[in-house]
């Protein structure tokens, strides 16, 4: 980069601390969290939050968009990467720096997407993960997956996450479905077919979480998972219930549990399946 920009983003780093760090590469891997989201996930005090977000936000590591409400008042802001966020995150992983114009336009774009509410419903569910396991130091969520992450490593299904939970010596691997009642139930089932073609090639029998925004939508999405009855596990809850608890409905059940109880299997160590090198030993 030119010695003056290299310059300006080098005298921000002494600003930057761990956490941070973490942020910035969390925004970079899942796009954009709300204030409540980060506060959930790194900080003890919702204060000490907005005072750290409105710093990086004055460094330009970060940047928020907010529209009105309907009824009066702003929503919550979004946060995102900022231009000096893009810059730093391209230089930790050998990426070519970006130019103004094209981290505003990122910017731009994000706000603009029709589907936010469901990127940021999807986030919700793992910042759950997140948060939980803050609290209690036997859960782990060893992996979080973004939706274009996902679909590049198994090419094949387009969930909207993917994740591997651990409670004590337990551990389940998962793909989340976010349901935010846009798409017929009908289509929604139909995405299981995918995830069937998937464990045919050797990938990773993991449950498929269907998190729903009503109990009624879920009711008529378990009947038609019941007259489909293939070979992919799934399971179902609502937004309003908290994934860590015992609240998984799994197809064909009558009694909920927990994450951790769903069937998992991580697949054969093929060359299609990312969970394993080249040497047959998983990775995470």
């Amino acid at each position: 980069m030119p010695p003056s920009r290299s310059a300006n983003l080098l005298a921000i780093y002494p600003h930057i601390t761990s956490r941070d760090r973490l942020l910035l590469q969390l925004l970079d891997d899942h796009q954009v969290l709300t204030t409540d989201q980060i506060h959930r996930m790194l900080f003890q005090a919702r204060r000490t939050c907005q005072i750290r977000l409105g710093e990086l936000f004055g460094l330009g590591l970060l940047d928020r968009f907010r529209f009105a409400r309907d009824g009066g008042g702003s929503q919550p802001w979004r946060w995102t990467l900022g231009h000096n966020g893009h810059r730093f995150q391209a230089a930790a992983h050998q990426r070519p720096e970006p130019t103004l114009r094209t981290s505003r336009q990122t910017v731009q774009r994000l706000s603009a997407n029709p589907h936010l509410a469901h990127l940021l419903t999807a986030n919700e569910f793992f910042v759950r993960l997140t948060a939980y396991a803050r609290r209690q130091p036997e859960a782990r969520l060893d992996r979080w997956w973004s939706e274009s992450l996902t679909t590049r490593q198994y090419r094949t299904i387009t969930a909207d996450g993917h994740g591997l939970w651990s409670v004590g010596d337990a551990t389940v691997g998962f793909f989340l479905e976010a349901d935010t009642g846009t798409e017929p139930l009908g289509r929604v089932v139909a995405k299981l077919d995918r995830y069937a073609q998937l464990i045919r090639r050797g990938g990773p029998r993991y449950p498929v979480l269907f998190w729903l925004g009503s109990e009624q939508r879920e009711e008529h999405l378990h009947q038609l998972l019941h007259a489909r009855r293939g070979d992919v596990p799934a399971a179902t809850a609502t937004h309003t219930n908290h994934p860590t608890e015992a609240v998984w409905l799994p197809a064909g059940a009558i009694g909920r549990v927990r994450l951790t109880d769903l069937p998992s299997d991580h697949g054969q160590p093929v060359a299609d399946n990312p969970n394993y090198d080249d040497d047959g030993d998983f990775v995470l």
